[in-house]
């Protein structure tokens, strides 16, 4: 099976990066599913392989791109899509690869009308057990020969490693580094947006202009200008209210705004200058090659002087800023001022003294503006004088650079030079200085060669997968259009047969609503008739040319060797081909949906390194079903599980031991055995006739249960229930298959002479009627219809012969784990399921009848699991437990009254000459 770990492309923005998925390839449809891990049962998600095609990048490019991405591969979807999946090894990489191609040819190939119906329903080849597993021999493609041996002249061998397969599903799943990864450029553009904002927001809002690197927090006084304002208080005593609108520079106020360290904001010029030393101290000056050097060298000067420019535009924008709050800062002062002063100021103070005062402030304060303008002015001229030493240090450091540039130049001529005059001179001590050098250059020149041979192996491995890959392309277009040609033909001729079969109905149709001949003469019953020989008439090869376009609806056989089609009844046959046809259509649309065997693939490769335990994950797998290919790992799994304790008992080679004793000594059950052995499935081929591998299969598991078992030897019943057990389980299974259901499910006496178990269970079933379903309990009563007479077949032998073959299967999937509750649930379903239908039915005869066929009827098995594990709940097994018990005692009291009135009648008859002749039917049998 395919599966694996590999690593997905996803996500958007800064968060896209490679995450570790758990792929697992569904044949059924051709899609690669994808999982968050192993254990999941839901998908994330899947990718169509049989429309898709491959690629993957050159070694150099994607080693290039990302150091480990060159195992990285790409699946490009018809839509537009493309998919990016990356191994863990290259290794791995060409192995996901050829097998995604491989299903891909297998798929698409399988494709034809003549495989459609093997396709539709799962007939999968790998059977280990059971006879159903002789009856897939797996399908045979008709492949093109010449592009086959291409196919494999192209392919690559390759082996996986543990990280693909069953096993790696106890791998821990492979850890990838975090992608997110944020440079120089996203952090300037950040900046840059934060610029832009900060300054629309100037314009907006007057409160944003309090925003810089800065935090600015409210200070308390210290303890001497507390003092000085107390002493300034005293002295202004005597002094009039004055003018509240008037600015003092002197600061009285007991509180004032100060700037406190930088806390949590980063400066922008360290943010940024340690931005460019981490990215500088990445690139390491071994990877600059002296062809790329000046270039690269010129593009980081540039970005360093775009990036000086910024940094200067947003200095200016801070000083601004900064002495705008400085402005505002001191209006706030003043107008504190104000107000205290005003408060403070008592009446009746001269007027001339105020305006001495005044004028005074004035030149205070006009004072105070030239100096804050001489202080911009030496701000300014400090720049200036830094941006001076600045560009002086940037001239002195290329004036270095330069001189040592000179200086290298001026030491390699000189080396040059000596070289030059050494090699001049033939001194076997120049000559060995020379050979030293030449090796060197010989040893990095067989380098650069094996380099450039292991890129050529690269490109030779790709040339062949994209040569491989677009020969299958090509081959599987002209495949799809030879298919789409045959479909246009096809519908063409059922389109021409719909419309001869909807004017016999329309004729048909007119007759039945205006007659006009007598009904002997009538054309209603030939165009009747006619239908009716069309739709049962057999396919036959008169015409092989045409068998493509014929409609291969219903096959003879069902997956399971059922006949789906009987041959005896006219009537009989027309039913059972319109209940196949029905079956089919259901089977058609649930393949439309998402399989649930992929969900089955995921749980079983789960538990490959580990023993499969009860959990509710898997009783909900296992109640919507088992598909057919895992059904008989799952059965032996089941049996086993609640037969462990007998067969731990039980020495090797029991089964054979029991077979032996029962072949060589008297067995009082061999008679009734052979009489049953073609009566059990006659419907099925397996069992249909004396020479089938299922008769003497059968006859061995029933005669090795009659030795082991002697209280029961052998009931009508167990014949059918081993039949189903060996479709899927070998001899020996399903011996412990039939060991589980009489000894462990059922009750005591359920197969015995009495039936007791099975009468028990029938009284029980009525309680479950009158409480789940009490309206159809109350229909039945009130026309006296005993229901029982036709539900106790369902419990005997489990639904066999009762209900259609796919729906048998899956109430046996579920009884194998749950037990026999599982019985009870789907016999209320079925009834549920049908009960408006039976709730029409106004007499007993009527009602009878159709209980003798109605289960045959429902098709839908989605459905009736639905309403057996869901509608029906709650469901408790006590409860059942407790009314047998119940009616375990009235039973047998019954029992024992009809016992005495036997022992009564039989001394009557033999006191009675005249009843001496009369036999009751146990002495009939004996």
């Amino acid at each position: 099976k395919l599966c694996g770990y590999l690593q997905k492309l996803s996500g958007k923005g800064p968060l896209r990066g490679f995450r570790s998925r758990w792929f697992v390839f569904d044949p059924r449809r051709c899609y690669l599913y994808y999982f968050k891990g192993p254990q999941e049962a839901l998908p994330l998600g899947h990718l169509d392989i049989a429309s898709a095609c491959f690629s993957y990048h050159q070694p150099e490019a994607a080693a290039a791109a990302a150091g480990d991405e060159a195992a990285a591969f790409e699946v490009h979807s018809p839509s537009g899509a493309v998919a990016v999946l990356k191994a863990a090894t290259r290794q791995d990489m060409t192995y996901w690869l050829q097998e995604l191609q491989q299903k891909r040819w297998e798929y698409c190939n399988n494709l034809d009308a003549a495989k459609r119906d093997s396709r539709t329903s799962p007939t999968p080849s790998d059977f280990s057990k059971g006879l159903v597993a002789k009856d897939n021999p797996g399908s045979i493609l008709s492949q093109n020969a010449s592009a086959e041996r291409a196919r494999n002249i192209l392919a690559v061998e390759t082996s996986p490693t543990d990280l693909v397969g069953e096993q790696a599903a106890s791998q821990p799943a492979p850890i990838q580094p975090s992608a997110i990864n944020f440079s120089l450029k996203q952090w300037s553009t950040e900046i840059k947006n934060s610029m832009s904002s900060l300054r629309k927001g100037n314009n907006e809002n007057r409160k944003s202009i309090f925003y810089t690197t800065e935090e600015w927090e409210l200070l308390d006084p210290t303890p001497k200008d507390l003092e000085d304002s107390m002493a300034l208080e005293e002295k202004r005593k005597h002094l009039a209210e004055g003018s509240k609108g008037r600015r003092l520079t002197s600061s009285a106020f007991p509180f004032d705004f100060g700037r406190i360290p930088h806390k949590t904001r980063r400066p922008l010029k360290d943010m940024i200058g340690s931005s460019k030393n981490r990215n500088s101290s990445e690139s390491s000056p071994t990877e600059w090659c002296s062809g790329n050097g000046n270039k690269l060298v010129s593009e980081l000067q540039l970005k360093y002087q775009s990036q000086q420019e910024e940094l200067e535009k947003l200095k200016k924008d801070l000083l601004s800023q900064k002495e705008l709050v400085r402005l505002l800062q001191q209006t706030v002062r003043s107008s504190q001022y104000d107000k205290y002063f005003a408060s403070r100021l008592c009446e009746g103070v001269p007027k001339d003294k105020l305006e001495l005062l005044h004028q005074k402030d004035d030149q205070i304060l006009g004072l105070n503006n030239q100096l804050e303008k001489l202080n911009l002015e030496k701000d300014s001229l400090q720049q200036e004088v830094k941006n001076l030493k600045c560009k002086v240090g940037e001239l002195n450091e290329r004036l270095g650079m330069l001189m040592e540039t000179i200086q290298a130049k001026d030491e390699v001529i000189m080396k040059l030079s000596r070289q030059l005059s050494e090699c001049e001179d033939n001194t076997p001590s120049q000559s060995g200085g020379v050979n030293s050098s030449v090796a060197t250059c010989m040893n990095k020149e067989l380098q650069e060669l094996d380099r450039l041979k292991d890129n050529l192996q690269g490109y030779k491995t790709q040339n062949k997968f994209l040569n491989k890959e677009i020969l299958e392309l090509s081959a599987l277009r002209r495949n799809a259009e030879a298919r789409e040609r045959e479909w246009q033909a096809k519908y063409i001729s059922l389109e021409a047969k719909l419309c001869q079969i909807e004017s016999k109905y329309l004729i048909l149709l007119q007759e039945m609503k205006t007659p006009v001949c007598s009904e002997e003469q009538s054309p209603a019953r030939e165009v009747i008739t006619q239908l009716l020989e069309d739709a049962l008439k057999a396919e036959t090869s008169e015409q092989p040319e045409q068998a493509f376009f014929k409609p291969h609806l219903v096959s003879e056989y069902d997956i399971y060797g059922f006949q789906t089609v009987p041959e005896d009844d006219d009537e009989e046959k027309l039913v059972a081909k319109s209940r196949a046809l029905d079956l089919r259509s259901l089977s058609l649309s649930e393949n439309r949906e998402i399989s649930t065997g992929v969900k089955w693939e995921n749980y079983l490769a789960s538990t490959m390194n580990r023993e499969m335990m009860r959990c509710v994950e898997l009783k909900n797998l296992i109640r919507s079903g088992i598909p057919h290919e895992h059904r008989s790992k799952m059965w032996k799994w089941c049996v086993n599980l609640h037969v462990k304790k007998f067969k731990d008992s039980t020495v090797p080679g029991y089964f054979q031991t029991l077979l032996q004793n029962a072949l060589e000594k008297q067995n009082p059950a061999s008679k009734q055995i052979e009489l049953d052995l073609l009566r059990t499935l006659p419907n099925n081929k397996h069992y249909s006739s004396p020479t089938s591998e299922g008769i003497q299969k059968l006859r061995n598991v029933l005669l090795a249960f009659s030795w082991r078992n002697p209280d029961i030897g052998y009931c009508q019943g167990l014949n059918r229930l081993v039949a189903i057990a060996l479709l899927y389980l070998e001899q020996e299974d399903a011996f412990w298959c039939l060991v589980t259901i009489v000894e462990v499910f059922m009750p005591r006496d359920y197969y015995t002479k009495t039936l007791l178990g099975s009468q028990v269970d029938q009284r029980v079933f009525k309680d479950l009627m009158s409480e789940k379903l009490p309206r159809l309990h109350a229909h039945f009563e009130q026309y006296k219809v005993d229901y029982t007479l036709i539900t106790f077949n369902w419990f005997l032998v489990v639904f066999v012969d009762s209900v259609v073959s796919d729906i048998l299967f899956k109430i046996w999937d579920s009884f194998l784990y749950e037990g026999p509750k599982v019985i009870f649930r789907f016999a209320l379903a079925l009834f549920k399921y049908k009960e408006e239908e039976i709730l029409k039915l106004q007499d007993s005869m009527s009602i009878f009848k159709y209980l003798r066929y109605f289960t045959r009827t429902i098709l839908d098995a989605r459905k009736l699991t639905g309403i057996a594990f869901g509608d029906l709940n709650p469901f408790p097994l006590r409860q059942i437990r407790n009314r047998r018990t119940y009616h375990l005692e009235k039973v047998r009291l019954e029992l024992t009254e009809l016992e005495a009135i036997r022992e009564d009648f039989l001394r009557e008859r033999d006191t009675c000459v005249e009843k001496r002749d009369l036999i009751s039917d146990d002495e009939e049998d004996s």
